[in-house]
């Protein structure tokens, strides 16, 4: 039995070895990419996106949120300020926003959603 058990470790170390020989040589690697370190620096100036350049608000809305130019990201902010200091949300949804009369001049009806809120801003910024 013990020499049964040779042969075959012969045997497996053979089709090892012929499997080694029939293998395709290793493909090259791709260069390696410039680090960041190379890349000079920025001055530190960023690019203004959409919601830090200062928009003015129209009149109905200055009602709200002021009369000077202010970022967009403000004036939603000063916007649900002004909902929550006046309890303006539908206390069983509050998604829901039950306009005042400064707020139904902006949204053009009594009920809107927070989602909604964003599209009746955009329309009274300029």
């Amino acid at each position: 039995m013990a020499a049964a058990k040779k042969t075959e470790t012969k045997t497996a170390a053979k089709t090892s070895a012929a499997k080694a020989e029939t293998k395709s040589p290793a493909k090259p690697k791709a260069p390696a990419k410039a680090k960041s370190a190379d890349k000079p620096k920025s001055s530190g100036a960023k690019k203004p996106n959409a919601l830090s350049v200062e928009v003015k608000p129209s009149a109905d809305l200055a009602a709200i949120v002021g009369d000077k130019p202010l970022p967009r990201s403000e004036v939603v902010s000063k916007t649900w300020d002004y909902i929550k200091k006046h309890k303006l949300q539908n206390p069983d949804d509050g998604r829901e926003i039950l306009a005042d009369a400064n707020l139904e001049k902006i949204f053009g009806k009594k009920k809107a959603t927070m989602f909604e809120m964003n599209k009746f801003l955009n329309a009274h910024l300029s």
